[in-house]
C-alpha cells in the first residue's frame, strides 16, 4: 500500500504537459475550450447580435437560419469540407485542395495527433470556424432570403469557396506557402464572408422600402447581450488558434481585448462628434470591428500594435459603414462588409507592418526580409480571396436562384420571415 502511494505521489510530480503519444494535455485542455467558445460565439451570440438587429417580425428567421446553419455544415464539414481544407495527414498536399483522404473522417481516430493536439479536436476547433464564417454571411441578406435557398448557397459556398480558401492559406496551399500571415482568419473566415454578404446583398437588391421606411433594430438590449458573448468567444477563436496554451494563446487574447477595446471607443467616439451622443448600437459595432481587425494579427503584433489597429478599425469602419449606406445604397442589411470586409482587409495589410520585430511584432514569415515585401504578400492575399470569393458567390447565388429562387415576394417580405417561412413569431405579447 505504501509504495502505491509512493508511485501515485512521484507520477502526481511529473510535469503533466505530455502523454507517450505526444500529446500534450494542456495544450488539449486549452484548444477544448477555445472550441466551445467559438461555437458559443455562434449559437447564442452572433444569434443574438443579428437577430435584435432586424425587426421584430424577422427575428426568429435569424435564430433559425444561424441554428440550421450551426447543424448543416458541422454535417458537410465531417462529409467532404475538412479534407478538402486540410487533407489527410502525413500526405503532400496540393496548391489549392486538400487530398480527399479524410472524407468523413476516414483518416481519423481516437489515436490520431495533430501536432500536440488530437487530430479529432482540431477538426473540431476547425468545424466551428466553417460554422462561423456562412453564418457571419446571413447579415447581408438579412430579412429578404428564402430559407430553402439560404441553406443552399450557404452548403455549397462552404465546399467550394471556404474550404479551398481555408487551405489556400492554413492547410499547405499557395497562400500559405508565400508566407501570409493570417493568424485567425482575416482572408479565411471575415473577408470571405463579407464579400459573400455583399454579393448577395446587390445579387437579392435593397429590402421593401429601405431609405424611405425606418428600419431601426427591433431590440438593442439582445444585440448588446449577443455583442459581449461574442467578445468573450473571440478569447478561443484568437487565443485557440495557437493550438497550444503557451505565450502566443496568452498574447493573442491580451492583443484580441485591447483592439476590442480601442475599435468600441473609437466607433463611439465618432458617433459622439458626428452626431452628438453615442450610441449602443455604435459602441458595440465597433467592439466587433476592432475584434474582426485584429484577427488575422493576433499572433503576429504587440499591445501598442493591437491599440493602433483596433483604433483604426473603429474609425475606418465607421466611415466605411455610412459610405456604403447612404453614397452606394447597397442594403447590407447588418453591415457584414463594411464592419468584417474592411476590417478583415484593414488587420491583413496591417498585420504585415506590424509584424516586423522593429515595432514589436514575432517577425516576417520564413524568407521575407522586409515590411514591403510581406505586405505585398498580404495584399495578394487580400485581392485574391476577395475576387476569388466575389465571382464564385455571385455564380452561385445566379445558381440558387434560378434553380429555387432566392428572394421571398413583396407579400411575405412585408409580413415578415418568421410568419411566412416557418410560421411561428418571435414574441406573443
Amino acid at each position: 500500500m505504501k509504495i502505491r502511494l509512493l508511485l501515485i505521489l512521484a507520477a502526481s510530480l511529473l510535469p503533466a504537459a505530455a502523454f507517450a503519444d505526444g500529446i500534450n494535455a494542456a495544450d488539449t485542455a486549452w484548444v477544448m475550450t477555445s472550441t466551445a467558445l467559438v461555437l458559443f460565439m455562434t449559437i447564442p451570440g452572433l444569434s443574438m447580435f443579428y437577430a435584435g438587429l432586424v425587426r421584430s417580425k424577422n427575428v426568429l428567421s435569424v435564430f433559425m437560419q444561424c441554428f440550421a446553419l450551426t447543424c448543416l455544415m458541422s454535417l458537410l464539414w465531417f462529409a467532404v469540407g475538412y479534407t478538402i481544407a486540410f487533407g489527410s495527414a502525413d500526405v503532400e498536399q496540393g496548391k489549392w485542395i486538400g487530398d480527399f483522404g479524410n472524407i468523413f473522417f476516414a483518416a481519423m481516430d481516437i489515436n490520431s495527433v495533430n501536432g500536440t493536439i488530437p487530430a479529432p479536436l482540431f477538426a473540431t476547433f476547425q468545424m466551428t470556424f466553417a460554422i462561423i464564417t456562412p453564418a457571419l454571411i446571413v447579415g447581408g441578406f438579412a430579412e429578404r432570403m428564402r430559407f430553402s435557398a439560404m441553406l443552399m448557397f450557404c452548403s455549397i459556398w462552404l465546399l467550394v469557396v471556404y474550404a479551398p480558401i481555408c487551405h489556400w492559406v492554413w492547410g499547405g496551399g499557395w497562400l500559405g506557402q508565400m508566407g501570409l500571415q493570417d493568424f485567425a482568419g482575416g482572408t479565411v473566415v471575415h473577408i470571405t464572408a463579407a464579400t459573400a454578404a455583399l454579393v448577395a446583398a446587390i445579387v437579392m437588391g435593397n429590402r421593401k422600402g429601405y431609405g424611405t421606411v425606418p428600419m431601426p433594430p427591433h431590440n438593442l438590449t439582445m444585440t448588446v447581450a449577443g455583442a459581449g458573448m461574442l467578445w468573450f468567444g473571440w478569447f478561443g477563436f484568437n487565443g485557440g488558434s495557437a493550438l497550444a496554451a503557451n505565450g502566443a494563446a496568452a498574447m493573442a487574447i491580451l492583443v484580441t481585448h485591447l483592439s476590442a477595446s480601442a475599435g468600441a471607443l473609437a466607433w463611439m467616439m465618432m458617433e459622439w462628434i458626428k452626431h452628438g451622443k453615442p450610441s449602443a448600437l455604435g459602441i458595440v459595432t465597433g467592439m466587433v470591428a476592432g475584434l474582426g481587425t485584429i484577427t488575422p494579427a493576433a499572433g503576429s503584433v504587440g499591445p501598442g500594435a493591437a491599440v493602433f489597429i483596433g483604433f483604426s478599425a473603429g474609425i475606418i469602419c465607421y466611415y466605411a459603414t455610412n459610405f456604403l449606406k447612404q453614397k452606394l445604397k447597397i442594403d447590407d442589411s447588418l453591415d457584414v462588409f463594411p464592419v468584417h470586409g474592411v476590417g478583415g482587409i484593414l488587420g491583413t495589410l496591417l498585420a504585415g507592418i506590424f509584424c516586423s520585430t522593429a515595432l514589436g511584432g514575432n517577425g516576417f514569415s520564413e524568407g521575407i526580409n522586409s515590411i514591403s515585401e510581406q505586405v505585398s504578400v498580404q495584399a495578394i492575399g487580400v485581392v485574391s480571396v476577395f475576387a476569388y470569393t466575389a465571382v464564385v458567390s455571385w455564380v452561385l447565388l445566379k445558381l440558387v436562384d434560378k434553380v429555387i429562387g432566392l428572394r421571398v415576394d413583396q407579400d411575405q417580405e412585408t409580413e415578415g420571415l418568421d410568419l411566412v417561412l416557418h410560421d411561428e413569431r418571435g414574441y406573443d405579447l
